[in-house]
């Protein structure tokens, strides 16, 4: 039950990171998204891999764009070695 109030409560605090100004979500985003695998252990550990699966959906789909934005930057970077 801890997991899921722990859950909760992240979800919580990522809506109000989210009601922020974009320059100071920085800081607390990534404490979250740090905070984000532990949560998602704990919920696989106590309600299974479907909890689990859900936590992982709902990561992916809160920080997607943060995500593509650092594939973009790896894939330039990777391309401008290439090329050298």
């Amino acid at each position: 039950m801890l997991s899921v109030s722990a859950a909760a409560i992240w979800v919580l605090l990522a809506c109000g990171v989210a009601a922020l100004p974009m320059r100071w979500q920085i800081a607390p985003g990534l404490a979250l998204l740090i905070a984000a695998p532990v949560l998602i252990v704990l919920l696989g550990r106590d309600h299974g891999a479907i909890a689990a699966g859900f936590g992982v959906f709902a990561l992916v789909s809160m920080f997607r764009r943060p995500i593509l934005h650092a594939l973009g930057r790896l894939r330039q970077r990777h391309g401008a070695e290439a090329r050298k």
